[in-house]
């Protein structure tokens, strides 16, 4: 074993998070860019990758920037100081950027064209559109519509996060013979952004579609009368929109409320502008909202490529359909009671189908030997199923108890609906502890059976939630067990209850037995490498930054245990590194299906420790949320998910990117004469075949 000692506190041992994080919007990004997907598939990856950086500098640049603005010393393990990580964010940032326009410009817009799907920007308007896009302006746009000019009276406004708005230049006096350069027009934000145009003004069988943005700047002059407007350029500006709350807030509901209303309006982080914008409003921009040249984006299209229509009836430039298969043991007639007192069931999402979750809390909501529900909510939205199930169980007497996570970024609003409707239903509602977000995925079913109380158990890897089930990869475990029923039903104690920490004898949990357990299950494979056995740790989650988890696996590599890392975006451990990292490889797959499963595999001497998990590896998730991590102890159902869940993805050599020591990620190729294999289209193939 080599004696170097890994100093996390070190740029050459710890790649930096945000970095990290922005290099996976990149591989998003270059999915658009893949020929391989089907175009209107393209489309959706450019705009999830414009939806992932706006993510991006709302969280993590404002992070920066406000350090920067307090004047605190970076405490980020890889030491860079935050001006230089924000300068290399920048550059990073603005390269991609020109890259997405470029590839929307040159490559999907015209093959969209191609197929008869035209997007009508300012520039290609011809005369046969005209009258009508002078009609709809003057009916559907102008009412609703407030310009503001600017001038000692009317400063400079508040503008909302990433909301459209046009800064236009001016000639000429306004009704008050007051001379006016300058005005704003802010997009109304009740106005669709594109309009499908009549049939009439299309060729036969095409469908074109008019941008907000073209109609406003073509009649930007009927706004500002008896004046003449000689340039409209819109922009967009980004905001922080990270909450902070205090822990010793009286009503989490109450303080998040008012903390919600604040995004809106936080500091400004980036400007997005027409890239025919003259330098001057330019300048003029960033001065009102604090910002350097750094800030400024230049953007060669629409400003919110989120807003662009991508679901379009023409089967041929989507992935093939696949309908989510129910897992051959729930086929039956049987009640979901009845085939989990036989057997556990494994449903590995979006392959299985997510729909026997809904149907266990339907039939427990109706089953009148049904006592009791209690359920985690991070992210279900109030016209849920999962949710109007729980509404029902309520209403029918039984005793419901729902946690809800507040907190979840970016559905706080939809969760405190939930939680009204919810509590209106006669459930109880919690929203965790402060301080902790509630992360975990439970359900706990009590019902009683004669003379016992039996309780059905559901665990999962990811959120109560139908949309995300068809797109995230996740697994979810139905059980009975004794000892993980008597588990969860403590973790529930814990959130409701808030007394001492239980002692669990076969779940681990975060804040308190998870990262410890994680540590000594690393050490065990550290010390049978030492003693020259097989060794073989392989870790699935979405992202890895906990120090000394990473410390743990460098030392591990140094004894000779074989570490494989299936990280989906952010990791912040080196591999490859010679003396380091040399037994350690990190893999990341994009493709069709966002992976999310957290699966933890320790071979142990050959006991092969196998573990599901809410958590990634990450010391918020670790030690300021509350998660729950399962064992997988079936046989049977072990087999399955280190067969599909990990060696699996370890095949992959056409989804697959790896990491190497210098931070770049590259993505594979097949060898000479290997078969092109992805693992996602794999277990696809594998799910159809069973059906069959």
């Amino acid at each position: 074993m080599s004696s170097l000692k890994a100093n996390l506190h070190n740029s050459d041992t710890y790649i930096n998070r945000e970095l990290s994080l922005l290099e996976f919007h990149k591989r998003v990004l270059a999915q658009a860019a893949d020929v391989d997907h089907p175009l209107l598939e393209r489309l959706n990856f450019l705009k999830i990758f414009s939806s992932n950086l706006d993510e991006f500098f709302e969280i993590r640049v404002a992070g920066l920037m406000k350090q920067l603005d307090l004047k605190m010393l970076t405490t980020a393990p890889d030491s860079i100081p935050n001006e230089i990580i924000l300068q290399e964010i920048s550059d990073k940032a603005h390269r991609a950027v020109e890259t997405q326009y470029d590839i929307l410009n040159q490559q999907i817009l015209p093959q969209l064209q191609q197929h008869g799907i035209r997007f009508i920007q300012y520039h290609d308007i011809l005369e046969r559109h005209k009258d009508w896009i002078k009609n709809y302006f003057s009916k559907q746009i102008q009412p609703v519509v407030t310009p503001i000019s600017l001038d000692p009276a009317h400063p400079f406004p508040r503008l909302v996060n990433k909301s459209l708005n046009f800064i236009v230049s001016l000639e000429g006096k306004d009704a008050f013979g007051r001379h006016i350069d300058l005005a704003i027009v802010p997009a109304p934000r009740s106005l669709p952004r594109v309009v499908r145009l009549p049939d009439e003004l299309c060729p036969t069988g095409e469908q074109h579609y008019i941008l907000l943005s073209a109609m406003i700047q073509y009649h930007v002059n009927d706004l500002f009368p008896g004046m003449t407007a000689t340039g409209c350029y819109q922009f967009r500006v980004t905001r922080n929109a990270d909450l902070t709350l205090n822990a010793d807030v009286d009503d989490l509901a109450v303080a998040l409320k008012d903390e919600l209303s604040s995004r809106r309006f936080g500091r400004a982080v980036r400007l997005e502008v027409d890239e025919n914008c003259p330098e001057k409003l330019n300048h003029y921009l960033l001065q009102q909202f604090n910002l350097s040249e750094q800030e400024l984006y230049r953007i060669q299209g629409p400003v919110n490529l989120t807003r662009l229509p991508s679901s379009f009836d023409i089967e041929a430039l989507r992935f093939k359909p696949f309908q989510p298969v129910m897992p051959k043991v729930l086929r039956q007639q049987d009640l979901m009671f009845e085939v989990l007192k036989r057997e556990d069931v494994l449903l590995h999402h979006p392959f299985d189908s997510f729909q026997p979750v809904v149907n266990l809390l339907r039939e427990a909501a109706k089953d009148p030997h049904v006592l009791a529900i209690k359920q985690t909510l991070y992210r279900s939205g109030p016209d849920s199923e999962i949710v109007q199930a729980l509404i029902e169980a309520a209403r029918n007497g039984k005793e419901v108890t729902a946690v809800i996570e507040l907190r979840a970024r970016f559905d706080e609003e939809s969760n405190i609906i939930v939680a009204n409707l919810l509590q209106e239903a006669g459930a109880v509602v919690v929203y965790g502890i402060v301080g902790y977000k509630t992360h975990a995925k439970m359900i706990l079913i009590v019902r009683r059976e004669g003379e016992n109380l039996r309780r059905y158990v559901h665990l999962g890897t990811g959120n109560y939630h139908a949309g995300n089930a068809k797109m995230y990869t996740d697994y979810g475990l139905f059980t009975t067990h004794d000892e993980i029923a008597e588990d969860v039903h403590k973790i529930f104690q814990e959130l409701t209850g808030m007394g001492r920490m239980a002692k669990l004898k076969k779940l681990l949990h975060a804040p308190f037995t998870l990262h410890d357990q994680l540590l000594k299950y690393i050490q065990y494979e550290t010390q049978a490498a030492l003693a020259g056995e097989k060794a073989h740790i392989i870790i699935k989650v979405n992202a890895l930054t906990e120090p000394e988890l990473i410390s743990a696996l460098y030392t591990a590599s140094q004894a000779g245990v074989k570490v494989d890392l299936i990280i989906r975006s952010i990791c912040c451990l080196r591999p490859q590194v010679k003396g380091l990292s040399e037994n350690i490889t990190v893999r990341s797959i994009v493709g069709r299906y966002l992976e999310h499963t957290r699966v933890y595999y320790f071979y142990h001497q050959g006991e092969e420790k196998l573990y599901c998990a809410s958590a990634d590896w990450m010391a918020r998730n670790l030690f300021s949320r509350v998660e729950s991590c399962f064992p997988i102890e079936n046989k049977k159902l072990k087999k399955q998910i280190i067969e599909d869940g990990l060696f699996n993805y370890l095949k992959d050599n056409k989804r697959a990117w790896q990491l190497d020591e210098h931070d770049q990620w590259t993505l594979l190729e097949p060898q000479e004469n290997q078969d092109v294999f992805i693992a996602q289209q794999y277990l696809l193939d594998q799910k159809l075949k069973k059906v069959k």
